[in-house]
């Protein structure tokens, strides 16, 4: 785990500081990048997101899907968390706390939109931090990559139904056309040129040319990723500044989910008696986010001063150290598991 992995909560913390002061020191510059627009895609936040995402897709190694039933008890598990559990609890958590415990608190749109940005968070599940975590927790490469391989096909034809489906429950307007525009854009267009330039670069057995590319893009998925949030928390700033309240109830039920999902996923894969190098990945996968996707969708249905896109970037700001701690329990209750 590299420096910066490492210590991704602090640069996402700094980035945010960054954008609050630039925000309220220079409101036109963030106005006139607010006005780079095209069918509600924000074109200059496009960009930065395909810089996050497009090396993400370029590690995915669609071979790998030919081993999905070796242990198809791990991936049935993931498959479930990710699908059919996660998004529903993470919408019912939202509503708990957004129109109920929290409704003095927050206005109803505003509110709305919070929900929006978990409910985006809940259906979006981790692309590439997760091959962090497995390795962390000594888990089984190639299972990992398969898992990340079947669930972001599954992401291409699931991602805006679901998403469609809750938001829609949830009382909120749906877009349908601008959903599945962002799909297209930050997943299947990715997905596809990350396959592309796989194939090119990866044609001998050592991966020199494929790991020599990815070194190389790293640095520019930083870059990506920090000024994304710069951006973000400079179009929230005034309201950020005015309401900082704000963060800390949206990262309350973000939380909450994601400990209950590990916690559910874990006892499964307990019961299940899944080795701890596919139990640990497996739950891994499970709980965290692809947060990259989730900030685009929010940003395209709802806007980029949106409560839907600080909910977003909240999550961000949650996950890392959550993640962590997750797998050091995971690490300290390898000997729950057989082998």
């Amino acid at each position: 785990m590299g420096l910066f992995e490492r210590y991704l909560s602090v640069w996402v913390g700094l980035a945010i500081i960054v954008g609050i002061v630039l925000g309220s020191a220079i409101p036109e510059v963030f106005q006139l990048i607010a006005g780079f627009e095209y069918a509600r895609v924000n074109l200059v936040i496009a960009v930065l997101i395909w810089l996050m995402i497009y090396p993400m897709m370029v590690q995915i190694d669609f071979s790998s899907i030919k081993d999905v039933g070796k242990k198809p008890k791990g991936l049935a598990l993931t498959l479930i968390i990710n699908w059919l559990i996660k998004p529903f609890t993470m919408a019912a958590l939202g509503w708990l706390f957004f129109k109920g415990l929290f409704a003095d608190w927050v206005d109803p749109q505003t509110a709305s939109e919070y929900i929006a940005g978990m409910i985006l968070l809940g259906v979006a599940p981790c692309t590439a931090m997760v091959f962090v975590w497995s390795q962390l927790t000594k888990g089984d490469p190639n299972y990992t990559l398969v898992q990340v391989s079947i669930n972001d096909i599954i992401m291409i034809f699931a991602f805006a139904p679901i998403a469609g489906l809750l938001l829609g429950v949830t009382d909120i307007t749906v877009p349908w056309d601008t959903l599945f525009l962002s799909v297209v854009l930050y997943v299947v267009i990715p997905l596809i040129a990350g396959a592309i330039t796989r194939k090119k670069l990866d044609r001998g057995s050592d991966h020199s040319r494929l790991n020599h590319f990815l070194a190389g893009m790293k640095p520019w998925s930083i870059i990506g990723l920090l000024a994304t949030v710069v951006l973000l928390f400079g179009f929230q700033s005034q309201t950020i500044l005015t309401n900082p309240q704000a963060i800390v109830l949206i990262a309350i039920p973000l939380l909450i989910q994601t400990y209950g999902i590990f916690a559910i996923a874990y006892l499964i894969a307990k019961k299940l008696r899944l080795t701890h190098n596919v139990a640990a990945p497996a739950c891994m996968i499970g709980t965290s986010n692809f947060f990259e996707l989730a900030v685009a969708v929010a940003i395209s249905l709802f806007g980029l001063h949106s409560g839907a896109a600080l909910a977003t970037v909240v999550g961000v700001l949650v996950e890392v150290p959550v993640m962590l701690s997750l797998v050091w329990f995971a690490n300290r209750t390898r000997h729950w598991f057989p082998g």
